[in-house]
């Protein structure tokens, strides 16, 4: 086996590791430890708070854009009948 051939092997079985790792939801941590996570497909309760936290804050910011925006224009129209009224 010349030193190509073997780059190529050491290659092809580390992209197979990992593979088979993400499959099997293994995760190496900063130590090396290993942790076997949920399976694909199972909620993650964490991630479900976070979705609904962000959902949240999302509707207020709505909300507070529409009052910014409308405040200003209901400020614009007092201006225009203060304005006709003279």
């Amino acid at each position: 086996m010349n030193p190509f051939e073997m780059v190529v092997a050491i290659v092809a079985i580390g992209a197979i590791a990992s593979v088979i790792r993400a499959k099997y939801g293994v995760v190496r941590t900063h130590r090396g430890e290993r942790f076997v996570g949920r399976p694909m497909g199972q909620p993650d309760p964490e991630a479900e708070r976070l979705r609904a936290e962000v959902k949240q804050l999302k509707e207020r910011v709505a909300v507070l854009e529409r009052l910014a925006t409308d405040s200003s224009s209901a400020l614009d129209r007092e201006f225009e009948k203060l304005k006709q009224k003279d």
